[in-house]
């Protein structure tokens, strides 16, 4: 069974294409964000107005008050997880509950939520899939989701995201293929192919580190929420 069937029979939402403008909005620049799911030593440490949640807070307790972005782990929700089970018995989606905290953080204090393209997470958790190239699909819950790549805000690899936003009308991002990648994550192509193509492959931590110019972005977006209320 492939990764992606998994969770073919959990029930979609359905979901509503609509065009979104750049919205005008006061500057929120200072507003208090908390920042869940993020390493101890990361970006998100000493940011000002950013209270970040790393393992040892333990993010699923967030109780609030302020907007949210969310970086819930990954590891057993992306498409190689279906192998990880068969051959190390880690089941598919068993993440303590830190996707469906984040996603409920998300939805209560407003703010977004970024996980890897093609998460099995999305299916699970009855999210529309985005589509494909960018531009932003409102949801039944009025959430509105989005891929996005990182290359744009500068990561080294093209790094398909995927985003939940909830409680703002999210912005306009650069959406399509950003410029050619200066290295490839392993999983965007097999490994024995880069290798041979003599193409640059990015190591674990970096791969997965988020740049600033993308944390801005998101910070931005969930500060968006202080407009909305």
């Amino acid at each position: 069974m492939h990764g992606a069937d998994l969770f073919a029979d959990a029930p979609e939402r359905p979901a509503v294409h609509c065009p979104v403008d750049r919205p005008v909005v006061r500057p929120v620049a200072c507003a208090m964000v908390a920042a869940l799911y993020v390493e101890p030593k990361g970006c998100y440490v000493g940011v000002p107005g950013v209270d970040p949640w790393d393992e040892d807070r333990d993010a699923r307790k967030y109780a609030g008050p302020w907007p949210v972005v969310a970086h819930p782990p990954c590891n057993r929700w992306c498409m190689l997880a279906p192998v990880n089970q068969a051959r190390y018995g880690q089941k598919v989606g068993d993440d303590g509950g830190c996707f469906a905290a984040a996603l409920h953080a998300v939805r209560t204090w407003g703010g977004v939520l970024e996980h890897p393209a093609l998460t099995l997470a999305w299916n699970a958790h009855h999210l529309p899939r985005p589509v494909p190239g960018g531009g932003w699909i409102k949801t039944m819950c009025d959430g509105w989701v989005c891929e996005v790549e990182q290359r744009h805000y500068g990561h080294k690899a093209r790094k398909a995201t995927w985003l939940y936003a909830h409680g703002m009308v999210p912005p306009t991002l650069k959406w399509g293929k950003g410029p050619a990648p200066e290295a490839w994550i392993s999983s965007d192509r097999p490994r024995a192919e880069l290798a041979k193509l003599g193409i640059a492959q990015l190591q674990r931590k970096e791969s997965r580190a988020t740049p600033k110019a993308f944390r801005d972005l998101l910070l931005s977006i969930a500060r968006m929420t202080h407009n909305a209320n």
